[in-house]
C-alpha cells in the first residue's frame, strides 16, 4: 500500500485532465452514501471537535475519505484544525491500495467540480469572473475556471485587503492576459459579472440578489452549514438551481434550507444534480437570459476519482 503525499498530489493533478475526468467519472454508475460526520463532544455545546466519514465506490476503486475537525488547534496547538486522509481500495479484490492525503486532494477536486459546473451551465462568451474569498481555494478555483472559460477579467473580494492585493500580483503575474482587480463596489460588480464563485466563510449572503444580471452563473461552495449562507433568498429563487448533492445539500446547505424553511422553495424546485447535468445535456442552461446557481457542499465520489488519479499516475 503507497502512502501518497500532498506534494505527489499537486505534482501529479492537472485541471486540462481533472475536470473531464470528473464529468465522465459523474456520468457512469457510482455509489455514494450518505456521509457522516460526528462531534466528538456532543454534551459540550462549546466544543465543536468532529470526525467525520466519507465513503463512496465506482467500477475501479472503492475509497474512504476521513477528517477531522479541531477548530481550536490553532490558538491552542498552533496547528490546523482540519486534517484529511483518503484511503483507497481495489474495487475487484477489496485490496489497499493507497492513503492519500485528503487536504490537497479536496482543494483540486472543489475547483475542478467548481470550474466543471461553470463549463455546463455558465455562458460559452462568459468573460468576467468575481470571486469571494482569498482562502487556500482561491488560487484554484481561478486556475480552473480560467481552463474551461476564456476569463478576460477577474475581480477578487476578501475582507483583508492586503491578502486581495498579494493575490492580485500573484495572479497577474502568472496569468498576463487577464485583468484582475480588488473590488471596489460589489454592488455595481455583481451586476457586472457572468460568473459569481463564492469560497467563504461567509454566515450571512455576500451579495444582494436583485443586482444579479440575466444570463449570470452562480456558484456557491463555502458553506456547510445550516444556519449559515453565502447568498440569499433572492437569488434562490431567481435561478434554476443545481446541486452536486441533493442528499448532502439538502442535510448541510443553508442556501437551499432556509427558502425551504420561509416557504419560497422546495426541494423539487433543484433541477438536478451534478451526476444528471454529466448525463443529461438539456438540462443544462436553456437561454442566455437564465440565472443558473449551483449549490457545493462536497462529495466523496469527486475526492475518490480525484486520488485515484494521482495513484495510477504514480503506477505509470
Amino acid at each position: 500500500m503507497k502512502i501518497i503525499s500532498a506534494e505527489h498530489v499537486h505534482q501529479h493533478l492537472n485541471f486540462d485532465e481533472l475536470i473531464p475526468l470528473l464529468k465522465n467519472s459523474f456520468s457512469r454508475p457510482f455509489s455514494m452514501p450518505q456521509r457522516q460526520v460526528h462531534l466528538l463532544a456532543p454534551e459540550q455545546s462549546d466544543n465543536h471537535d468532529a470526525f467525520a466519514l466519507l465513503p463512496s465506490w465506482n467500477e475501479d476503486v472503492i475509497g474512504n475519505k476521513m477528517f477531522t475537525y479541531f477548530p481550536e488547534n490553532a490558538a491552542k496547538h498552533d496547528l490546523p484544525g482540519l486534517f484529511s486522509k483518503i484511503m483507497l481500495f481495489k474495487r475487484q479484490t477489496g485490496e489497499p491500495l493507497a492513503l492519500v492525503d485528503g487536504t490537497s486532494v479536496t482543494y483540486w477536486r472543489t475547483a475542478a467540480i467548481s470550474a466543471l459546473a461553470s463549463q455546463l451551465l455558465s455562458r460559452d462568451n462568459s468573460q468576467h469572473l468575481m470571486l469571494f474569498g482569498t482562502g487556500n481555494l482561491a488560487k484554484f478555483l481561478v486556475e480552473a475556471h480560467l481552463t474551461v472559460r476564456d476569463i478576460k477579467n477577474v475581480t477578487l473580494w476578501g475582507r483583508n485587503s492586503a491578502k486581495v492585493n498579494d493575490l492580485i500580483s500573484e495572479f497577474t503575474a502568472l496569468y498576463p492576459a487577464v485583468t484582475f482587480k480588488a473590488s471596489v463596489d460589489v454592488n455595481v460588480e455583481v451586476a457586472n459579472a457572468d460568473i459569481i464563485c463564492c469560497a467563504t466563510g461567509a454566515k450571512t449572503p455576500l451579495f444582494d440578489g436583485n443586482l444579479v444580471s440575466a444570463g449570470c452563473h452562480i456558484d456557491c461552495l463555502g458553506n456547510h452549514m445550516k444556519d449559515a449562507r453565502e447568498c440569499d433568498t433572492t437569488t434562490v429563487t431567481r435561478a434554476r438551481v443545481f446541486v452536486d448533492s441533493l442528499t448532502n445539500t439538502l442535510n448541510e446547505a443553508g442556501e437551499l434550507l432556509m427558502p425551504i424553511a420561509e416557504g419560497v422553495f422546495n426541494k423539487g424546485d433543484i433541477v438536478g444534480e451534478l451526476a444528471d447535468m454529466c448525463k443529461t445535456p438539456s438540462l443544462l442552461r436553456q437561454s442566455n437570459d437564465e440565472i443558473t446557481l449551483f449549490k457545493s457542499v462536497g462529495t466523496a465520489i469527486s475526492d475518490l476519482v480525484a486520488a485515484h488519479r494521482v495513484v495510477q499516475k504514480l503506477a505509470d
